[in-house]
């Protein structure tokens, strides 16, 4: 008996989806039709991950270093510059 498993959009939680190549590394790419974006399941770079992200955001803002972010979460410094100078152009 196969196990089935249902694949859902991390955005809008919608299971309307369709398959959209690989990425550099050999995962799958999807494309959610319900909200028009992009994602791939799982991340090879802990950079990546959403919860990590916001962990450097959450940091940064209650006053951690750059270099203290970074060796903590275990991710590269120009990762945190990065997603430091991402948030500080959406706000």
């Amino acid at each position: 008996m196969k196990h089935i498993e249902i694949i859902r959009c991390p955005v809008c939680e919608c299971d309307d989806l369709m398959k959209n190549g690989h990425s550099l590394n050999g995962t799958q790419r999807w494309y959610c039709k319900g909200c028009r974006k992009y994602f791939q399941r799982s991340f090879t770079n802990k950079g990546c991950l959403p919860e990590v992200k916001e962990q450097v955001i959450e940091m940064a803002t209650n006053g951690s270093g750059i270099r203290d972010t970074a060796r903590i979460l275990g991710i590269s410094p120009h990762t945190v510059i990065n997603e430091i100078k991402k948030n500080a152009i959406r706000n």
